[in-house]
C-alpha cells in the first residue's frame, strides 16, 4: 500500500494526532504516518489512546499502545473516560466520550486522524439505512470534516480491511483484538459477522459501491448547503440563535432542511424527521408566553422572543460562589464559561473597600438601581430589558462586594458599584461557550 494518499491529504508541516486504539486499523494508520514523517521532518505526530474501562483488558491495551509508540519514538498519552450508556447505549456513549476526550486533549493547530476504512464506511451506510436516514445520514463518513474549528481526517477511508491486513503482515505489525468485536449484540458487529460476508461473497465490490452511494449523497448535501447558505445566514443572529417565524411560512421540506443545517452548526448529531416535527409543534408553535424546551441528547432546543436556541444541558450554578481575592490574576469560570479579567477603567467600577471581599456568583434576586438610571428595577425586569433568555441568566458571572451586587460584566453596573474617581476598574468576560449560549 503506497503512502501517496497521505501526501495528497497532509501539508508538509502538519501537526497530527492519531486516535490510537491499538487495533489493526489504527496500528496501520500510525505506522504509515511514522513512515510519512520520515520524509517530512517538519511535521509533528503524536498518539492519543482512550481508555474506556469497559474491558478487563483495558489496562493491558493502554500499556501495549504506549509500548508501540515508545518503539516508534512517539509520544502516546492515555486518556481515561467514564462511559454512561443509559441514554444512548454503550456504543453511542463510548463514541461520544472518545471524541470529547480526543478533542479536549488536542492543541488548536492539530488535526485529528482516525482509522475508519472502506468496510467501516459500508457498515455506517447500512446502519443509516436501518435507522431510516435521509441523504445526510446516508452520506456516512466524509474523508475530511471540520467541526468547531477542528479538522478530522480519515486517510484510510478508501482502503479495505483486506488491504490493511496485508499491509500489517508485510510490515510485521502487532495489534490487539478487542473481544467485544465478537459480540453480535452490537449492531456493527452483527453486520460485520453475519451480513457483510454474505453480501461480499455475492457481490465482491459491494463495499466500494456503498462508498460511492455515500459519496453521491454527500455531494447532494453539499449542494443543498450551498443553495440554502444565504437564506440560513439571514435567519441567524450573532449569538447563534435562529429567527424561526419565516420557517413557519415555508414548505415543511425547506424548513426542515434549514433546521437540520442550523442544528449541524451546533455540532450536534443529525436529528430525525420525527424530532423536527416535535420541534415545530412543541417549541416553534407553542404559546408566545410559554418557555418550551425539547431535549436532544445532551442539549435542548429552546425558544425566546421568536428565536430558537441550542442549549447544552449543564448543572445549575445558582449556589456557586467564587472568591476573586487577587484581581491581577484572571479568574477561570466553571462549565466552560470562560475567564474574567480585571482592567483599569476610571469610569466603570469603584475599587472595593478594605473590608469588602470580591466574589463572583451566578444568581441575584431583589430590586436594583443601575448607575446612570433613575428608579430601580427587579432583576427579572433587567434581564428582560437586556433580552437575556431565562436559561442564560444563571450562567452570567455577577461581581459582588461582600453581599452587594455591583456588576454584570458588559451588561450593567449598579449604583453601589459605580466608580466615583479615576481609580476605577472593569471586569472583562472572555466567554468560551458556544455561540448559542452567549448572552
Amino acid at each position: 500500500m503506497p503512502l501517496s494518499h497521505l501526501a495528497s491529504l497532509l501539508p508538509d508541516d502538519a501537526a497530527l494526532v492519531v486516535a490510537f486504539s491499538g487495533g489493526l486499523d489504527s496500528t496501520v494508520l500510525l505506522h504509515q504516518l511514522v513512515s510519512w514523517q520520515q520524509t517530512h521532518p517538519q511535521a509533528r505526530l503524536r498518539a492519543l489512546h482512550v481508555h474506556h474501562g469497559l474491558s478487563p483488558n483495558a489496562d493491558s491495551w493502554a500499556a501495549h499502545c504506549v509500548a508501540i509508540c515508545e518503539a516508534w519514538q512517539l509520544r502516546c498519552e492515555v486518556l481515561r473516560v467514564q462511559v454512561d450508556g443509559r441514554e444512548q447505549g454503550v456504543e453511542g456513549a463510548a463514541r461520544a466520550a472518545r471524541y470529547q476526550a480526543l478533542t479536549t486533549a488536542m492543541q488548536p493547530d492539530e488535526w485529528l486522524l482516525t482509522a475508519q476504512h472502506l468496510d467501516d464506511q459500508c457498515e455506517t451506510l447500512l446502519l443509516a439505512l436501518k435507522r431510516g436516514s435521509g441523504p445526510a445520514g446516508l452520506a456516512a463518513m466524509p474523508l475530511r470534516h471540520q467541526r468547531h474549528g477542528r479538522v478530522l481526517l480519515r486517510p484510510l477511508l478508501e482502503q479495505s480491511r483486506q488491504q490493511l491486513e496485508a499491509y500489517a503482515q508485510q510490515h510485521q505489525l502487532r495489534w490487539i483484538e478487542d473481544e467485544s468485536n465478537q459480540d453480535a449484540r452490537y449492531d456493527r458487529n452483527f453486520l460485520r459477522q453475519h451480513l457483510l460476508p454474505t453480501l461480499q461473497a455475492r457481490w465482491p465490490h459491494f463495499a466500494a459501491a456503498c462508498a460511492r452511494s455515500a459519496a453521491l449523497c454527500g455531494e447532494q448535501e453539499q449542494l443543498l448547503d450551498e443553495l440554502l447558505a444565504e437564506q440560513l445566514a439571514e435567519l441567524l443572529h450573532p449569538d447563534g440563535s435562529l429567527h424561526f417565524p419565516p420557517l413557519l411560512q415555508m414548505s415543511e421540506m425547506r424548513a426542515n432542511a434549514l433546521l437540520r443545517r442550523w442544528i449541524a452548526r451546533q455540532g450536534a448529531p443529525m436529528v430525525s424527521r420525527a424530532a423536527l416535527i416535535r420541534l415545530r409543534q412543541e417549541v416553534m408553535l407553542s404559546r408566545e408566553d410559554a418557555q418550551p424546551r425539547l431535549r436532544f441528547g445532551d442539549a435542548e432546543a429552546r425558544r425566546y422572543r421568536d428565536r430558537l436556541y441550542w442549549v447544552p444541558r449543564c448543572a445549575s450554578l445558582k449556589d456557586r460562589q467564587l472568591p476573586w481575592p487577587d484581581r491581577r490574576a484572571p479568574l477561570a469560570l466553571p462549565q466552560r464559561l470562560g475567564v474574567l479579567h480585571a482592567h483599569r477603567a476610571p469610569s466603570v467600577l469603584r475599587q472595593p473597600e478594605a473590608d469588602e471581599e470580591v466574589s463572583v456568583r451566578f444568581h441575584a434576586q431583589g430590586y436594583f438601581h443601575l448607575a446612570g438610571r433613575a428608579g430601580g428595577r427587579e432583576i427579572k425586569k433587567l434581564w428582560q430589558e437586556l433580552a437575556v433568555p431565562p436559561w442564560q441568566r444563571e450562567r452570567i458571572p455577577l461581581i459582588y462586594y461582600n453581599q452587594t451586587l455591583v456588576c454584570a460584566p458588559g451588561l450593567f453596573v449598579t449604583r453601589e458599584g459605580a466608580a466615583v474617581d479615576d481609580s476605577g476598574w472593569q471586569a472583562i468576560w472572555q466567554n468560551n461557550e458556544s455561540a448559542g449560549e452567549q448572552p
